[in-house]
């Protein structure tokens, strides 16, 4: 199972896969750090999208296309906010749950994860890889067409612990 995961240092907006990860906010207007990014490399037409869908709550997904981006898909969640969210835990594992599940409704066979919630919502870094890690080893059982996933680290520092969790 472990070999249709592995992990990468890169820009996610830059990904050759079926689908990106967007962590965004509840509003899926934009913002700052992957969110702020991805909606800059898709242009103005993700943003007219993002505003049909009215918003999104911790641990959802929805889907967009993905416009100028290499991936045909974008898959937006909103992850918690570490200290304020009544269950962290449970809505960080929720959003990659959600978000594989709308990959297999949307046909992605592959698709690139951020490190959701470990920016501005403060998520701490290690606990938030343990948990994608072992939600996605979990969630692939039942996407067999889901061949890969990919955790797309922006630093060094986040690809050591998920490479250490793919080790292990």
């Amino acid at each position: 199972m472990e070999q249709r995961i592995t992990a990468l240092q890169g820009d996610i907006t830059k990904m050759n896969v079926d689908a990106i990860v967007n962590a965004a906010n509840k509003t899926l207007m934009g913002g700052g750090g992957v969110d702020g990014a991805i909606h800059r490399a898709a242009g103005p037409e993700l943003l007219r999208e993002c505003v049909l869908l009215n918003g999104c709550c911790t641990g959802q997904a929805k889907v967009t296309r993905g416009y100028s981006l290499p991936a045909k898909y974008v898959i937006h969640t909103v992850g918690p906010i570490y200290g304020a969210d009544a269950d962290p835990v449970g809505n960080l594992a929720a959003c990659y749950r959600n978000c594989l599940c709308v990959a297999h409704l949307n046909h992605v066979h592959s698709l690139a994860f951020p490190c959701i919630s470990t920016g501005v919502y403060g998520f701490p870094k290690e606990k938030a890889a343990r948990i994608a890690f072992e939600t996605v080893r979990a969630e692939l059982k039942k996407y067999p067409e889901i061949t890969s996933v990919i955790f797309c680290c922006f630093s060094f520092d986040q690809l050591a612990l998920y490479q250490t969790l793919l080790q292990s």
